[in-house]
């Protein structure tokens, strides 16, 4: 089934806030081998001018990716997920992520293509505080393979 090219652009609703804890920064600074303190040092993070400890910048893939759920799981689109595989991420930040956001993200479809049997979908995630201040946005591309034919067998 041929992406429905009638959702680029679409928007979906924000998601829940996420409330961004000290320890969920602990553990995925840890996850990846993040040393820096102020990751996991508060004391540290306020010296260097931060009211809290901070998340490393891959850290909002966790929440993005979540958020970008709704978009694959939405029938009327037309991406075979059990064929994807993530193409690229990218980060943009105005201020680092830090324990105490609550954060939201809203999701939209940049663009949607076909190229050699492959579907590529675009996704922005827009990340905002309770304040409403844009936090971070996160631009990905899902790529589900083009489907075995078969012709490859013999």
């Amino acid at each position: 089934m041929a992406l429905d090219q009638s959702f680029v652009g679409r928007s979906y609703p924000p998601t829940a806030p996420y409330e961004v804890g000290r320890e969920k920064i602990r553990e995925f600074a840890e996850a990846i081998g993040e040393t820096a303190a102020a990751h996991t040092d508060p004391e540290a993070a306020k010296a260097l001018g931060h009211p809290d400890v901070i998340a490393p910048p891959t850290f909002v893939f966790t929440i993005t990716y979540r958020a970008a759920g709704e978009v694959i799981a939405d029938p009327k689109l037309g991406l075979d997920f059990g064929r994807v595989v993530h193409g690229s991420q990218r980060f943009a930040y105005v201020r680092p992520v830090r324990a105490g956001d609550r954060l939201t993200v809203t999701s939209t479809i940049e663009a949607a293509t076909t190229r050699a049997g492959s579907d590529f979908v675009d996704l922005r995630g827009d990340v905002h505080d309770a304040s409403g201040e844009l936090v971070a946005t996160a631009w990905m591309k899902l790529v589900a393979r083009a489907a075995d034919d078969g012709a490859a067998e013999a």
